[in-house]
């Protein structure tokens, strides 16, 4: 089968590509997704992600262990089907900072030059506060600062989300899924490229399928799956690829590198009463819950369950915050089984701009194999002293926000983990909040119009081109960039 253009991954950016290349009439779009369609209840139910994370509708990606981090593997979820990793998060809508654009410093990608793809995303998707958040998420909005939560200052209250009727609402289904005349093929798992000299002319599927591109090839396949395909198509750094016995193309050792994700630990509060739970007091609001979502769109199966959070400065020294805050009124165990009979609710505390950096490296030409991922976490000690400095601010202002009757009991770490005993946790338990980026950072392996360096044809459009992270959840960014690309891509092939 040909087409003038491939896309690899229906994900939040590729879904947004395809489309735009459609609106622009650049040519014809084939995308491939190596998972199945989105189109089953759990996604489209917000709360569903609960059950989605783990699942075979995920990656499940781990790091290799972490050695400033307790040695311990991280998860990394990645969602594997329409819709990617859009289909399975938590659909918190922040644009990030203009300010995290402008210290890009990359002609066309400044928060002027992406303001309008932002406003024309904004259109479609059409994001909104959650107003019918838990009443402990509502009580967030008096936190800190003021009552509507930026990255730019200190303020907290109800995020936004993608959801419409109290649906998730992705790329997907708001451009992919409304776009005629783009073939979409689930089930189709890329391993290399085809190449005509430089020029990408098409894909190798892992069952040996061949698929041509008369215009190009664009990789929308995320941060770990994008740079693992130029690997396997031999682009990347020399001695790694003939130690796997894949021949190199170009040595390109900057391909993996600059991978980073925002690190998080989380404070876990109980207490009867408080937020979401298995209590035996909310057992039959549960059973109802499907009844209740499906007849009126409430109650909890309708929550996407990041409802509230903040954004402040960790040693609350400055206007800037360098810390953001996820605030979910549902009771979550900080270990064994996830159903426990109590209730609860959760905050975190999320660095903004880790300075920490790691790589991304094949372990196999096999592409079944998952990459050796190494998200560098701690690699910066002063990463690790601001979410001590984070934690320490946090409870005080939770201890501060007035929950009234519902206020828990922080269980996990304990309000007594404090100074060195809270550093050693945090090294211990720390997680991330699953934006990992910049495996293909712009002005390094790829140009500012999304093209792989010293070759034709063959472009990146997702979150793996960000040089950093911006200061808040990337979902909205990685639509930006797959929106950016489209009009890049589009003016290229005139």
């Amino acid at each position: 089968m040909t087409s003038d253009f491939i896309i690899v991954g229906a994900g939040s950016a590729g879904c947004v590509m395809a489309s735009e290349l459609i609106r622009r009439q650049a040519g014809s779009v084939c995308v491939l997704e190596a998972g199945p369609s989105e189109r089953h209840p759990l996604v489209s139910i917000p709360f569903g992600l609960v059950w989605l994370m783990g699942s075979t509708r995920d990656w499940r990606f781990k790091t290799v262990p972490q050695k400033n981090a307790g040695n311990r593997e991280i998860n990394i979820p990645r969602g594997k089907m329409v819709g990617g990793s859009g289909s399975i998060n938590s659909m918190v809508w922040f644009r990030g900072r203009i300010a995290d654009f402008d210290s890009w410093d990359v002609a066309g990608w400044r928060g002027a030059d992406v303001s309008p793809a932002f406003d024309a995303l904004e259109a479609a998707i059409k994001p909104k506060r959650f107003d019918r958040a838990h009443p402990l998420s509502q009580a967030v909005q008096g936190m800190v600062g003021a009552n509507t939560p930026s990255p730019d200052c200190e303020s907290s209250g109800l995020f936004q989300h993608n959801m419409i009727r109290n649906k998730r609402h992705s790329s997907a289904t708001a451009y992919l899924r409304r776009t005629k005349h783009v073939k979409i093929l689930t089930g189709a798992h890329v391993d290399r490229l085809i190449w005509t000299g430089d020029r990408a002319a098409g894909v190798v599927l892992v069952d040996g399928r061949e698929l041509r591109a008369n215009k190009g090839v664009v990789l929308c396949a995320g941060s770990i799956a994008s740079p693992a395909i130029l690997m396997r198509s031999g682009l990347g750094d020399q001695s790694d690829l003939a130690a796997l016995n894949i021949d190199a193309r170009l040595n390109m050792p900057e391909i993996g590198q600059n991978l980073h994700d925002h690190p998080g630990i989380g404070l876990h509060f109980q207490g009867r009463g408080t937020g979401h739970g298995l209590e035996v007091r909310q057992w039959g609001k549960w059973v109802l819950s499907p009844l209740n979502y499906r007849l009126f769109g409430r109650g909890p199966l309708a929550s996407s369950t990041c409802e509230a959070g903040a954004f402040f400065n960790a040693r609350g020294n400055s206007a800037t915050p360098d810390v953001q805050t996820h605030f979910i009124p549902f009771y979550l165990a900080a270990s064994g089984s996830r159903y426990q009979m109590k209730s609860g609710y959760f905050a975190d505390v999320c660095l903004c701009h880790p300075k920490s950096r790691g790589s991304l490296r094949l372990a196999s030409a096999n592409a079944n194999a998952a990459p050796h991922i190494d998200l560098g976490l701690f690699n910066q000690e002063s990463d690790l002293d601001t979410m001590v400095h984070g934690v320490t601010r946090l409870r005080k202002l939770l201890h501060e926000t007035d929950f009234g009757t519902r206020r828990g009991v922080e269980f996990a770490p304990g309000e007594d983990v404090i100074g060195a005993e809270l550093k050693t946790y945090i090294r211990n338990h720390a997680g991330t909040a699953y934006h990992p980026v910049g495996t293909l950072r712009l002005g390094g392996p790829v140009t500012p119009q999304l093209r792989v360096k010293h070759t034709d044809r063959l472009w990146v459009a997702d979150a793996s081109i960000m040089p950093q992270v911006t200061s808040a959840n990337t979902n909205a960014p990685s639509m930006m960039i797959g929106w950016k690309g489209a009009e890049f891509i589009a003016r290229e092939v005139e």
